[in-house]
């Protein structure tokens, strides 16, 4: 069926999609006025960022301080004019595997807060795991819209990495987050553009936490050590193919697939080193 009206705010998704027919909307309505959506407040140690920030926003310094890795994201996510307009909350709804901020937000595992229409004309109120929504465990009900994305503020190194092919110079290959919580003595890890959403290697985040000296120099960590994460998630990500039921010859993964899995390895490695220099 045709939408009645759908909510536009950067529009670099959705307008493509209507300029080329692909989606033909009765009306859109513009978000981009909304000043309450386009900054951000502090909440019970958590950072509220409004749904229609601008990547650009997201770059500048006072918002690094915040949080570094998303402001290393939103700076990496394509070039100024995208940037300028393009949102958190499009980000988020558009789901693209290759958006820059989402494995970010998968690894600080950020809450979207969405609104909608309830019972009775009222507005129905529900707060979804931003990777719920990439993974589509949950999904956004008819007229629902993404507000805010509650962030926890973990005041510790985290980190954003990706790489880049022949597809453009801001067009990711893969990407990796990495951030330390101390608090829980936990590392969490998100690995993006492998797959239609942010991965989460749960078992290598357990294993490199149990060897990080979280009491003393979490630099010690050995080399070794940093080299069989990134491997550990690399596995985890793109993993060897099955071994068929039959008995027959196993397949092997395509160059194109080692080469990606050699990137994954790379950036895990590389992240989690800088997160703990």
């Amino acid at each position: 069926p045709i939408p009645a009206a759908v909510p536009v705010a950067g529009g670099t998704d959705l307008m493509a999609a209507v300029n080329s027919g692909r989606l033909r909307p009765a009306a859109l309505v513009g978000l981009a006025r909304i000043s309450e959506i386009r900054g951000w407040e502090y909440q019970d140690g958590h950072a509220l960022l409004g749904a229609g920030l601008t990547l650009a926003r997201m770059g500048r310094p006072d918002f690094a301080a915040l949080i570094p890795a998303l402001a290393t994201a939103a700076r990496a996510a394509g070039p100024p004019q995208i940037r300028n307009v393009g949102t958190l909350g499009g980000n988020i709804v558009s789901a693209a595997p290759t958006g820059d901020t989402l494995p970010v937000l998968a690894a600080l595992e950020a809450t979207a807060l969405v609104a909608g229409p309830g019972e009775g004309g009222g507005v129905s109120r529900r707060e979804i795991p931003v990777g719920h929504l990439l993974s589509g465990m949950e999904m956004l009900r008819p007229g629902e819209l993404v507000g805010y994305v509650r962030v926890p503020l973990l005041h510790a190194p985290q980190t954003f990495l990706k790489a880049t092919g022949r597809t453009g110079p801001s067009r990711a290959l893969a990407s990796a987050s990495v951030v330390l919580d101390p608090a829980r003595r936990g590392v969490r890890c998100a690995v993006g553009a492998v797959a239609p959403m942010p991965l989460r290697p749960l078992e290598a985040e357990r294993w490199v936490a149990s060897l990080i000296d979280w009491d003393g120099d979490r630099g010690s960590l050995a080399p070794e050590a940093m080299r069989a994460f990134g491997e550990y998630v690399a596995m985890a990500c793109i993993p060897d193919p099955v071994p068929p039921e039959d008995g027959g010859e196993t397949s092997v993964l395509p160059p194109a697939a080692l080469h990606l899995r050699r990137s994954v390895a790379a950036l895990a490695r590389r992240g989690l080193g800088r997160a703990l220099a």
